[in-house]
C-alpha cells in the first residue's frame, strides 16, 4: 500500500531513454518509461521477451552494458542515479537498492561457498567482520527457509537445487535490508511449488521489511497474486499501467488485450488452440516512429506507425490514487 504521507516517493522515473550500439547503428532501447513506487508498494513489468522488461532493471541498477546511452531521470528518496559516478552507484547497490536475477546458477559465483557470498554485502557495506558477517548469513538462511542452513552455509552452489539457490540469491538481496528490491523473473526454471514458495518467501520479506518491490514477469496470473500494480511494457514502453484489480477488469490497450486472451484457461477442449497475437515483437532497429505494436494491431490507422501515442486516462483508479493509463488514441474501438 502506498503511503501518501510522505511527498517524496522512493522511486521516481521519469521519461527514461536507453540507446544501445547495434551492429545496424544506435538503437531506442526504451523509450520514455516512467514509474512510480511508494515505499512499501509492489509494481509488476509484464510483457513479452524484448519489450524492456530486463532492460529497465538494469538502468535503474545502473548496470546497462558498455556504451549504453541514458537520459530521464530515476530518482530514489529523491537522489539522482542518471548520471551518477560509478563509485557512488557502487555504495548505493546492495546497500539500498537491489536485484535478484533470473538464474542463480549463473548469478551466483561458483567459486566461493555461499556463506561468503551472502557476507560480501555485509562486509562492504557495513564493514561486519568474516565471524560476525558468517553469523548474519546464517541468520539470513534460515530467515527464507533454506533447509539444514548451518550445514549448507560452507556448500558451493552447484551442491544445491534450483529452489535452494534461489533462497540463497535473496538471501543476499536482503542482506542490507535495502529500500528497493527488484525481482527479475526470479522463478525461472523452478518447478511450481517451488515457484510458489519462493514467491510466498517474496511477498513475506517485502511485507515484513517495508520495502518497495519492482518484480518482472511474463506471467499474468503471478502478477494478480503478487502485485499492487501493473505496467504493461512493449518495444521499451509502458503502453498501460493499474492497479492491478482495475487492469484484470479492464483492460484498454489492444496489446494488453492480446496478452489476456492468449492466457491458457481451464475447461478448454482438447485441440483447442490457443489465441495468439500475430506478428512478433519488433527488433530495436526497426521500431517504427509511432506505436511499436502498430504493425500487429488490428485497431491500428496510418497515424499510429507515424505518430507517438500520447497517455490518456481510462478514468479508473486504484487505492494510491493513481489513474488507469493507456498510450493508445484508439483504445476506445477495441
Amino acid at each position: 500500500m502506498a503511503d501518501m504521507s510522505n511527498p517524496t516517493p522512493l522511486l521516481q522515473v521519469s521519461d527514461l531513454r536507453v540507446t544501445l550500439p547495434t551492429a545496424r547503428g544506435w538503437a531506442q532501447a526504451l523509450r520514455g518509461v516512467s514509474l512510480r513506487m511508494e515505499r512499501g508498494q509492489t509494481v509488476g513489468l509484464i510483457g513479452e521477451s524484448g519489450c524492456g522488461k530486463s532492460l529497465t532493471a538494469l538502468a535503474l541498477m545502473g548496470l546497462l552494458p558498455e556504451r549504453a546511452q541514458v537520459s530521464g531521470s530515476i530518482l530514489l528518496h529523491g537522489q539522482e542515479l542518471v548520471g551518477m559516478p560509478e563509485p557512488q552507484l557502487c555504495q548505493l547497490r546492495g546497500a539500498r537498492m537491489a536485484m535478484i536475477f533470473q538464474e542463480p546458477m549463473t548469478a551466483l559465483n561458483p567459486l566461493h561457498p555461499i556463506w561468503k557470498q551472502i557476507a560480501e554485502p555485509l562486509r562492504l557495506h557495513q564493514h561486519m567482520g568474516v565471524a560476525e558477517a558468517k553469523a548474519r548469513a546464517l541468520e539470513l538462511l534460515d530467515r527464507v527457509q533454506l533447509p539444514r542452513a548451518r550445514e549448507r552455509l560452507d556448500a558451493y552452489p552447484h551442491q544445491l537445487s534450483g529452489g535452494q539457490r534461489q533462497r540463497v540469491m535473496i538471501s543476499i538481496a536482503l542482506a542490507c535490508s535495502p529500500d528497493l528490491l527488484i525481482a527479475d523473473e526470479p522463478t525461472t526454471a523452478l518447478d511450481v511449488t517451488v515457484q510458489k514458495e519462493v514467491l510466498a518467501l517474496i511477498k513475506q520479506l517485502v511485507n515484513e521489511d517495508g520495502m518497495g518491490l519492482l518484480l518482472i514477469s511474463h506471467d499474468l496470473g503471478l502478477m494478480q497474486d503478487q502485485v499492487d500494480r501493473v505496467m504493461v511494457m512493449y518495444g521499451g514502453s509502458v503502453v498501460e499501467s493499474a492497479a492491478t484489480p482495475e487492469l484484470f477488469a479492464h483492460r484498454a490497450h489492444p496489446y494488453t488485450r492480446g496478452l489476456f486472451a492468449a492466457r491458457p484457461r481451464l475447461g478448454l477442449a482438447r485441440g483447442t488452440r490457443l489465441t495468439t497475437i500475430s506478428g512478433s515483437v519488433p527488433e530495436l532497429m526497426d521500431l517504427p516512429a509511432g506505436c511499436a505494436f502498430a504493425d500487429r494491431c488490428t485497431l491500428a490507422a496510418d497515424e499510429c506507425r507515424h505518430t507517438p501515442p500520447q497517455v490518456e486516462s481510462v478514468g479508473l483508479q486504484g487505492l494510491s490514487g493513481e489513474p488507469h493509463a493507456v498510450s493508445c488514441p484508439r483504445w476506445r474501438l477495441s
